[in-house]
């Protein structure tokens, strides 16, 4: 509880340092905002810390993503690699959090601290039994691959359980920003002083509203039955989704597409603004009739549903189909962006 109460203050001692930042940081490129932040961070480390921190950027490490818990449960430890939070002291855990900020708006970075702070309530909830999951929320990893540079390549990451974002950058320019993966569980909190909190309402509320509006001639298209869609696939540098499902962007109403669009922007905005707003008008620049919507399952509170939205150059992959910690049925979300035909600026 201590180590808890420790992380949520350093959580809110960052924030507040948000609107004092927020002009010199808007102002600076991604890219510099992430090499300036990351070598900050590696200032603070001791040399062991700096160990597991690094990885050379063509370590197999860095294609290597996983949004799952990655532990041991017989061991009873963890199995991922990069260094964790729990290995650091509260200023450290500030420039940590310092690097996370310039991956993530503002809104994002909210969520980003908020599935964090999940595994506490997943710890509480989840019935006590030999070998199940360890919930710790400070078994969050960072690990960098190469050296932080304005003239180089070099890359960073910062996963745990839930959580997955991975930057690719070459010559001070952000090359990619995937896999750019959220997940909760729960989703809405069923009971406790936090009962009735959502982490990701927005990527759930648009595609309903979406579906919802849809006729029946357009249900035809757009809904692939019960059977869900394949869970998304990390550990891997390249989303495979085979052809476009679903309805084309073109065959939407006017309202319908607005939906779409800000169901897109959903995903975007948890990205830096700029970066997000560039992601954005490229998705609007290629046209609606490059993005299929399709979705599986039935998307009513309580049931199983999954969906897609698959563009030219992106893949938006989205479940709800698991039961959370307590066993309330599809509460549990996995919601990715990837790049295609790859990630990490491949």
């Amino acid at each position: 509880m201590k180590k808890l109460l420790r992380l949520c203050l350093v959580v809110a001692s960052v924030a507040g340092l948000a609107t004092v930042a927020l002009v010199s940081k808007e102002a600076a490129p991604a890219g510099t905002q992430m090499a300036d932040a990351a070598d900050k961070f590696i200032a603070s480390l001791s040399d062991e810390q700096k160990k597991k921190l690094f990885f050379d950027f063509d370590d197999k490490h860095r294609l290597g993503w996983f949004f799952t818990p990655q532990q041991d449960s017989k061991a009873m430890t963890y199995t991922r690699k990069g260094l964790r939070f729990e290995e650091l002291n509260d200023e450290q855990r500030k420039l940590a959090l310092e690097l996370l900020k310039t991956g993530t708006s503002k809104s994002g970075y909210n969520q980003a601290v908020t599935i964090m702070s999940l595994e506490s309530i997943l710890k509480e909830s989840e019935p006590k039994k030999s070998g199940g999951m360890i919930r710790n929320p400070e078994w969050y990893f960072v690990s960098i691959f190469g050296k932080p540079s304005k003239t180089g390549k070099w890359g960073w990451r910062f996963e745990g359980h839930h959580l997955s974002v991975n930057f690719t950058l070459d010559r001070g320019q952000l090359s990619s920003e995937t896999p750019f993966m959220f997940g909760a569980n729960p989703a809405e909190v069923k009971a406790g002083m936090k009962k009735g909190r959502r982490t990701l309402p927005e990527i759930e509320d648009l595609a309903r509203e979406l579906i919802k509006s849809l006729d029946a001639d357009q249900m035809k298209v757009t809904w692939q039955g019960e059977k869900q869609f394949p869970e998304i696939a990390e550990n891997t540098p390249a989303a495979k989704p085979g052809e476009p499902v679903g309805i084309s962007g073109a065959k939407l109403g006017d309202k319908q597409k607005e939906l779409l669009m800000k169901l897109i922007k959903a995903y975007t905005d948890r990205m830096p603004d700029a970066v997000g707003s560039m992601e954005y008008a490229a998705v609007k620049d290629a046209g609606l009739d490059k993005v299929h919507f399709a979705y599986a399952g039935d998307p009513t509170p309580g049931k199983g549903y999954s969906y897609r939205v698959h563009g030219a150059s992106f893949l938006v992959e989205f479940l709800n189909v698991q039961a959370d910690g307590s066993g309330n049925p599809a509460n549990h979300i996995h919601s990715v962006w990837r790049h295609l035909p790859s990630d990490f600026g491949l």
